[in-house]
């Protein structure tokens, strides 16, 4: 699944990403984080689903390039999408404004400073 989905998308999922797929499937991990089966509280929209999805949706805005060579892992409360590029980077796309933001250096680090244990 995992090798065909890269293959639709023209992309390589970053070892963080796959080995937190393969652990837990879709999860939420302090943000919504999709992959191919999703827990309950995440909706049927895969990792794939989602890259197809915006790619369509903002083919005209600034960040068009970046998203064909990256994948949509999540989305704010907003609906912006939270991307990883081939370096491993994590980004936020805004749509309203086509700007583009890092939010992590690595998928690692983003789920470090999103999930709390109580």
């Amino acid at each position: 699944m995992i090798i065909k989905a890269q293959q639709r998308l023209g992309v390589n999922f970053h070892e963080d990403y796959v080995h937190f797929i393969r652990t837990f499937v879709g999860a939420y991990a302090g943000l919504a984080v999709h992959a191919f089966s999703n827990g309950s509280s995440l909706g049927n929209e895969t990792v794939v689903d989602l890259t197809l999805e915006f790619r369509e949706q903002f083919k005209e805005l600034p960040f068009a390039e970046v998203l064909r060579t990256s994948y949509v892992i999540s989305m704010d409360g907003s609906g912006d999408p939270i991307i990883i590029d081939q370096a491993g980077k994590v980004f936020i796309c805004y749509h309203d404004t086509g700007e583009i933001k890092l939010l992590a250096d690595s998928f690692e680090e983003l789920i470090e400073e999103n999930f709390y244990e109580w």
